[in-house]
């Protein structure tokens, strides 16, 4: 079986279940096979095989579904804005359309369109200011760097 966790597959499962799958709530085991039938891109899968699942073929799954699928890295930046906003599939729709992402990337593999959303927040935001004390150690910083380059004493 060829599987793909995109927001396609998200988006079917949610419609079923009628739940954020991306909430930090553990899912039940027939959850978790009904996300690898929405998941299952070959066609006429007999529907005997989802009840063959092992917790190895699950573990397998699991795995597949926490690989970043990228090399681009962006650190976690914690907000204090308190409020904890629930992800769901109509939400990382509406990020791609205020963010003119195509709708073929909603078969990319989630993370990975969740690391380009995340990409284009970052550089469609204004730079963030520096407080006195971080102008202050790179004014130092560039000083202390021109009177070693230019071998002068201030």
């Amino acid at each position: 079986m060829q599987l793909e966790h995109s927001l396609v597959s998200v988006s079917k499962w949610e419609s079923k279940w009628c739940k954020a799958f991306l909430s930090k709530g553990k899912k039940s085991f027939e959850e978790t096979v009904d996300y690898v039938r929405c998941m299952t891109l070959t066609q006429n899968v007999d529907p005997n095989v989802y009840n063959c699942l092992t917790n190895s073929n699950i573990n397998d799954v699991d795995k597949y579904i926490e690989a970043p699928m990228t090399a681009t890295y962006i650190p976690n930046e914690r907000k204090s804005s308190g409020k904890v906003e629930t992800v769901t599939a109509e939400l990382i729709y509406y990020w791609m359309i205020a963010l003119n992402i195509p709708f073929e990337c909603q078969k990319w593999h989630l993370n990975k369109l969740l690391t380009l959303i995340r990409v284009c927040e970052l550089k469609n935001s204004k730079p963030k200011r520096m407080s006195k004390g971080e102008i202050l150690r790179r004014n130092s910083a560039l000083n202390a760097a021109r009177r070693k380059k230019y071998n002068s004493k201030g």
